[in-house]
């Protein structure tokens, strides 16, 4: 019956094998036949197993029968933990019969890749069933419309509505029905990434009741134009703690109000076409991402931040540290910014990561030793010392900041040389 088992998970037109990689406790099996299955028996004791290309339509109709008692165990004692489906034609009507059976075993993860979900499978029998799984991933994958099938989800609802994560990515995904969304009442992670999700689609999405305990939403490169309307849409998301709207063209109106979720932490509006930083901003905001936009400054006040990257703007100046008291990580590579205004002895007891690479620096006295002193204290991330070069003045211009003399003689010269002038004109008094 395990055989059996992982062939109907597996079983493929063409002859083929499996490879295990005791190291890793992964095995992956390439167009398994009914004479090459045997293959199938060195995956048992891996965590991992996958099967790659083919098709499962001729075996629609191969017997699938209930396990007696100590098959049922065997299934148990298994250590297989994910299983990966990838290249493959599925018939939704062989899924659905299958699906059950994995209540039998201890596997957490299920992943589709690159599959084509054919037809519609008869779901009645999976009404009322658990299964172990609690992460389930979709990649570039095609079947027929979400839309319509909430019947499907409802049979379903006794597996999915324990669900922890699911990843839906590279699907051409064009809307969620409310009523799928209710389905999912413990999800904590979902990945809607490479969609075709739309500004309107994403109300519907997240209406009330909706991932009731959702903690991680990524929504990065689908078809989002509006900054406000997605955040209307997320307002009752009231668990989120991490966004990814990255990639999104967003626009926005600079005098609208709209509050993002205050449980939000961690925030990602990178290449998403931004000016400038809007507000508000939840205030529990720990990790926010504006790199790769058009920002001219960022002046903003957050108490709670502790991360920011602002790398790849048009930023004339650094921002100002003392608006985020909590501050250990801050990256400006590639902007417009001349110098760090920052007292060199704060900076060092503050900031753990700091990265100004590609910024053309006035290299001062002050300037090249505020970034040398952070260099000299492991602060500086990488780009040092190459990508640090002077553009002005035009002693240093196109020289690197490390090689700029920053030593006390050099740049203090007068404070330096006139007490000692003091100092050998008393001593000549006093020789005479």
């Amino acid at each position: 019956m395990i055989v059996a088992l992982l062939l109907l998970l597996g079983l493929l037109e063409v002859e083929g094998r499996c490879f295990f990689n005791r190291t890793h406790e992964h095995c992956v099996c390439y167009n398994l036949s009914q004479e090459s299955v045997s293959s199938i028996i060195q995956c048992l004791p891996a965590s991992v197993v996958e099967f790659r290309r083919g098709e499962l339509q001729r075996y629609i109709t191969f017997p699938i029968s209930d396990p007696d008692p100590d098959t049922t165990e065997m299934l148990k004692s298994l250590l297989i933990r994910k299983i990966v489906f990838g290249d493959l034609l599925v018939p939704e009507i062989l899924l659905a019969r299958v699906l059950r059976y994995f209540s039998y075993t201890q596997v957490e993860e299920l992943v589709f890749e690159n599959c084509i979900f054919e037809g519609r499978g008869n779901w009645d029998e999976m009404a009322g069933q658990q299964l172990p799984v609690l992460s389930l991933s979709f990649h570039n994958v095609t079947s027929v419309p979400l839309t319509g099938r909430q019947q499907d989800f409802s049979h379903l609802s006794s597996w999915l509505g324990t669900l922890q994560d699911l990843a839906v990515t590279s699907c051409r995904v064009t809307s969620l029905p409310c009523a799928i969304g209710r389905v999912f009442r413990a999800l904590r992670s979902l990945d809607m990434a490479q969609n075709n999700l739309e500004d309107e689609s994403l109300m519907p999405a997240f209406c009330e009741g909706a991932f009731p305990q959702l903690r991680v939403l990524s929504l990065q490169h689908n078809n989002l134009t509006s900054y406000q309307s997605v955040c209307k849409s997320l307002q009752l998301l009231s668990e989120l703690q991490y966004l990814d709207l990255s990639q999104n063209k967003l626009l926005a109106d600079p005098s609208s109000s709209c509050q993002w979720p205050a449980s939000l932490q961690i925030f990602n509006l990178s290449d998403t076409g931004l000016v400038e930083v809007l507000t508000p901003l939840p205030p529990s905001l720990e990790v926010l991402d504006m790199s790769c936009n058009h920002l001219h400054t960022a002046d903003i006040s957050l108490s709670s931040l502790r991360k920011l990257f602002l790398s790849h703007n048009v930023l004339q100046a650094a921002p100002s540290i003392q608006n985020y008291p909590m501050l250990d990580t801050l990256h400006l590579d590639n902007n417009s910014i001349t110098e760090l205004p920052w007292d060199k002895v704060k900076l060092l007891k503050r900031l753990q990561d700091v990265t100004v690479a590609g910024n053309p620096f006035n290299c001062s006295c002050s300037g090249a030793g505020v970034l040398q002193a952070l260099a000299g204290g492991g602060h500086l991330g990488q780009g040092w010392p190459q990508a640090y070069t002077c553009g002005s003045p035009p002693l240093y211009q196109g020289r690197p900041v490390q090689e700029v003399p920053v030593s006390a003689l050099h740049c203090k010269r007068a404070a330096v040389i006139a007490p000692l002038c003091i100092v050998l004109i008393l001593l000549g008094v006093a020789g005479v």
